[in-house]
């Protein structure tokens, strides 16, 4: 696999991020271990401090699957934020943990279950909610 890009996280994702890896009814999620492993080489800063171009928790991110360049614009949320709806994307599932904390124009390849690699590109944040002022949604 390749480098892994720089990736940024807010205290506020970080620490919620922390207390959900934690629950015992994620501990057999596919990806949670890879999840962790991301939380932990972040770069942390105050929400406040998140540059307007990292996909964050509750953004809406435009990105494109690699090499065949789909695009999707897909809101990162928790999982009990899911509610069935197609505009969101866990955070726990596979294509959700790559996308949280890179920055637009950055790419990651990433595990997937079967034993394969995606690799995402983001394309661009259309909702961010620090960038809105939101930093205790």
């Amino acid at each position: 696999m390749q480098t892994k890009p720089k990736i940024i996280l807010s205290t506020l994702d970080l620490e919620r991020l922390e207390v959900l890896l934690e629950r015992p009814e994620y501990q057999a999620f596919p990806g949670i271990d890879a999840l962790g492993e991301e939380l932990a080489r972040a770069e942390v800063v105050e929400p406040e401090q998140v540059p307007p171009t990292v996909v964050t928790m509750n953004s809406c991110v435009r990105f494109e699957m690699l090499p065949g360049g789909e695009s999707f614009e897909l809101t990162l949320v928790y999982p009990r934020d899911m509610n069935g709806d197609p505009q969101r994307i866990s955070v726990l599932a596979p294509v959700g943990s790559a996308l949280l904390g890179l920055s637009v124009g950055q790419e990651i390849e990433w595990p997937v279950p079967g034993g394969r690699n995606i690799r995402v590109r983001i394309m661009a944040v259309t909702y961010q909610p620090e960038r809105a002022g939101d930093y205790h949604r």
